[in-house]
């Protein structure tokens, strides 16, 4: 009995406690700690070059190194191989945009409690810039192999819906398929950058709102990846209607939404993402498979597909008049 309270206990501190390292993460992001330390640096030498506190910076560094995102030696420190890699500007999988999106949401985060209280969102004015290329940080690490399951065999047309920084289609372009991105006017913005660093051809734009907008026509793919989840049930099962009468006949709409049991509660980031649109939306939460599965099916579609993959799913609906 007693062994199993002092493990409880433990448990608790370890998730009441997990604030600490995500805080030092963000905040030796923030800084551009990591663009320092590619090479061997004094805590002294990076305090100098960030123009930060010699004592602050040193503690700092200490705890990244226990961590296992640095290496100390000598009073010195450097990247791990993996900060190397995910954690310096400029890289090709550079993960510090969504990092940075993290901090934006560590203060929508700090008002849950009233949150719970009043059932309605903290609204807060966002960096849509780190967020949208934070969420090609996040797909920069599995669009190719997410389209290789999409299968692109007969689509000549695609439309990415919400398709944020356009990182799935480039992939898709890269295929040979014309693809209409459509988003937001700012994020459309950000997308054109993102795609012209790429060097990719073969991607048209849509500016506008999706739930009132006319999101064009004749697509044989529609991909809807992490959209869903912002919305309420009544809203998705809108948009999913908009798509349907968008589609050629014999057309495929693909979901991708973070994978959740139909009780809802597993895998546990994922109930925790779900607590994440509580603060930050007015309708959204995470969708099981099976919810998923009856709009489509409500709607008009046929389910002939559904992929689990890490902490995703897809699932694959066709339409035919």
């Amino acid at each position: 009995m007693r062994a199993g309270i002092l493990k409880g206990a433990k448990e608790l501190r370890k998730i009441s406690n997990a604030f600490r390292q995500a805080r030092v993460l963000i905040t030796a992001n923030n800084c551009g700690f990591f663009d320092q330390l590619i090479g061997f640096r004094s805590a002294e030498s990076v305090s100098v070059k960030l123009n930060t506190d010699y004592r602050a910076t040193e503690i700092l560094l200490d705890a990244l190194t226990g961590l296992g995102l640095l290496i100390k030696q000598k009073n010195k420190y450097r990247n791990t191989e993996i900060s190397s890699q995910l954690l310096v500007s400029g890289r090709p999988y550079y993960q510090g945009d969504i990092i940075g999106h993290a901090d934006s949401l560590w203060r929508v985060w700090s008002r849950l409690d009233d949150v719970i209280k009043t059932g309605n969102p903290f609204c807060e004015a966002r960096d849509q810039k780190a967020f949208i290329l934070g969420m090609h940080n996040l797909a920069s690490l599995k669009a190719k192999g997410i389209v290789v399951k999409i299968g692109l065999r007969g689509v000549k047309t695609a439309l990415d819906l919400g398709g944020g920084p356009g990182t799935y289609s480039i992939e898709m372009a890269r295929r040979g398929v014309k693809v209409t991105l459509f988003d937001l006017p700012e994020t459309i913005d950000i997308a054109k950058k993102v795609i012209k660093k790429e060097k990719v051809a073969g991607i048209s734009f849509i500016r506008g709102d999706f739930l009132s907008d006319d999101i064009g026509k004749a697509y044989d793919l529609i991909f809807i990846s992490q959209i869903l989840h912002s919305f309420s049930e009544k809203k998705n099962i809108e948009i999913l209607k908009k798509c349907k009468n968008s589609l050629n006949n014999g057309g495929r709409i693909v979901i991708q939404e973070f994978y959740i049991d139909d009780d809802r509660t597993h895998p546990p980031q994922n109930a925790l993402f779900s607590v994440n649109m509580l603060v930050n939306t007015d309708g959204g939460r995470c969708y099981s498979p099976a919810e998923l599965k009856a709009w489509l099916l409500g709607t008009g579609f046929n389910i002939t597909g559904e992929t689990l993959l890490d902490d995703t799913i897809l699932i694959t609906g066709v339409y035919r008049r």
